[in-house]
């Protein structure tokens, strides 16, 4: 096809000069003194043509030798960026494949390169990356000085490149990691604190503050961390609601009196404060530290409005209640009853209304509540241990010692 389309051009082309150059009555004369030329019209514009092809072609020749140098140089230069190129990818691949001592010595080639080229010299993402790269390698095989090293020099080089932000970013979240991997908590929040804010509130940056704030034994940061994650999903929710509820009772046990500890309590988010868990767990804390009345009203709401809870639930609220029963008033038997009434099948609240009567010296009720739930299955054997000594007691105050020593075995063959 191609070829019956170059023939019909040719025909095109022979039918248009037959048409111009058909008739030969022109003449062109060219005097140069004492000499006058003589030449039709078509002979002067083929050698017109000539001369102007002639032309072209020696000025093409001329312009070709004469940038001969210039594109040698830029073949140079390509060359050896090709070679800085192909040395940075050697040494990811092999930092990818843990041959550590390789990648470094393959960064520092493609560095070498980079450097002692003026040209590429100015490429600063290329030179932080790849003394990113170096320095990760170190930080490996434990070379902390060099590493560190590396990493300043890579910070410096992004601070002057203009379009590095990307490599700027990566270099800080990468120095925090290894500050992490040193454990050195301290370091890592200082770095941490420098991100920019947008930077700052990625999910890495927030995993890393997290790690740092949990190294460094800062429990109330973080939890605001942890939480900060769970709102951006950074956790599944499973996952988010362990992880809060674990962060929110190691900040509790960070307390060292009762007046830290309500302190910290009420640091706390309303969310974390109505986990039955965390709030079992700050009244067992308090109740510990002398507190019972404090560590009564941190469980008052979960008992004023007694919702339907998981059996553990249940039996962290029972156990922490028990705990803190010093001093406890008549007011609360309408809340237990309550409880008991809205939920009758839960062992728990039957044995915390037990302990409570036994508490206000209600012997009676408390010996018939306890008896009703120190044999249930689904009730913890701690709390059934501790109604059949809560029973024995009480046989041993109406000087039943026969009761009082059945009790005990009972409690004694609980495993």
């Amino acid at each position: 096809m191609r070829n019956v389309i170059w023939i019909l051009l040719l025909f095109v082309l022979a039918v248009v000069a037959a048409g111009v150059f058909g008739r030969n009555d022109a003449v062109v004369t060219l005097y140069w003194a004492p000499w006058r030329l003589d030449l039709s019209f078509n002979v002067f514009v083929v050698l017109w043509l000539l001369l102007s092809v002639a032309l072209y072609l020696t000025l093409q020749t001329l312009r070709t030798l004469i940038g001969l140098p210039r594109r040698a140089r830029q073949w140079r230069i390509a060359r050896r960026d090709h070679y800085a190129q192909r040395a940075l990818r050697e040494a990811l691949a092999l930092y990818f494949g843990a041959r550590y001592s390789r990648a470094h010595k393959a960064a520092q080639r493609a560095l070498t390169i980079q450097q002692t080229t003026p040209e590429l010299s100015a490429d600063a993402e290329f030179i932080t990356l790849a003394r990113l790269l170096a320095a990760g390698s170190l930080h490996r095989l434990q070379d902390r000085a060099g590493r560190d090293e590396l990493l300043k020099q890579a910070l410096a080089s992004s601070a002057t490149g203009g379009n590095g932000r990307a490599a700027d970013e990566g270099v800080r979240l990468m120095a925090a990691e290894w500050a992490l991997d040193d454990r050195d908590a301290e370091r890592a929040l200082a770095l941490l604190a420098e991100l920019p804010p947008g930077l700052a509130r990625r999910t890495q940056a927030l995993r890393l503050k997290l790690q740092a704030a949990r190294l460094a034994r800062q429990p109330l940061d973080a939890l605001r961390t942890a939480r900060l994650l769970a709102k951006h999903q950074g956790f599944s929710p499973l996952a988010a609601q362990g992880l809060l509820r674990s962060l929110a009772m190691e900040a509790l046990d960070a307390a060292r009196d009762a007046d830290q500890l309500q302190r910290v309590w009420e640091q706390l988010d309303a969310t974390d404060r109505r986990d039955a868990f965390v709030a079992a767990h700050a009244a067992a804390a308090m109740a510990g530290h002398g507190r019972a009345a404090l560590a009564r009203a941190m469980l008052q709401p979960f008992w004023d409005a007694p919702q339907a809870r998981s059996p553990e639930e249940w039996q962290a609220l029972a156990k922490a209640f028990a705990r803190s029963l010093d001093g406890v008033g008549s007011d609360w038997l309408p809340r237990l009853e309550a409880a008991t009434v809205a939920h009758p099948t839960r062992p728990e609240l039957i044995y915390a209304l037990g302990r409570a009567l036994a508490q206000l010296q209600l012997w009676g009720k408390a010996r018939q509540q306890l008896e009703h739930c120190a044999d249930d299955p689904e009730l913890p054997a701690p709390l059934r241990r501790d109604a059949w000594r809560c029973l024995a007691e009480m046989a041993e105050r109406e000087e039943d010692w026969d009761r009082a020593r059945a009790c005990y075995r009972r409690a004694a063959r609980i495993e």
